[in-house]
């Protein structure tokens, strides 16, 4: 069956009901016996089932935050044991600074309140949280 479109090009359609498949503009990959559809979802052509095979990808280990591949190798090898034992060490040491910088800071407020006036709080008028803002007339 011989169809001509409008800009003028011939189509040689196999049947009426390809013809009329067309005019409804049914997609043809979408017509599970049309050839479009059997290459969209890979059918036929046994010979070419063999698998492709895809390459691995080979994982590599870059520097990260200062420190190089090798060190960030050597920290993955180490024994667990020996790494906790490092990270306590690294948290005792955090500790003991900042009770340094505490210790340091109460000693220079201690001689402040002695030097100066004594450190006496200041009187602040009571007030009720509770209470409700008085009448506003």
């Amino acid at each position: 069956m011989k169809f001509v479109k409008r800009d003028g090009t011939p189509l040689m359609l196999i049947s009426r009901k390809s013809k009329s498949l067309m005019t409804q503009r049914k997609k043809p990959a979408k017509l599970t016996w049309t050839l479009r559809w059997r290459i969209m979802n890979k059918k036929g052509k046994v010979e070419e089932g063999l698998k492709k095979r895809s390459r691995r990808a080979v994982k590599v280990q870059r520097a990260i935050m200062g420190k190089s591949a090798d060190e960030i190798k050597k920290l993955k090898a180490q024994k667990p044991e020996i790494r906790s034992a490092q990270r306590e060490a690294a948290l005792r040491e955090v500790k003991d600074r900042q009770k340094a910088d505490k210790a340091k800071k109460m000693q220079q407020k201690a001689s402040t309140t002695q030097g100066g006036k004594p450190n006496v709080p200041k009187q602040t008028k009571a007030f009720n949280k509770n209470a409700r803002g008085g009448s506003k007339r």
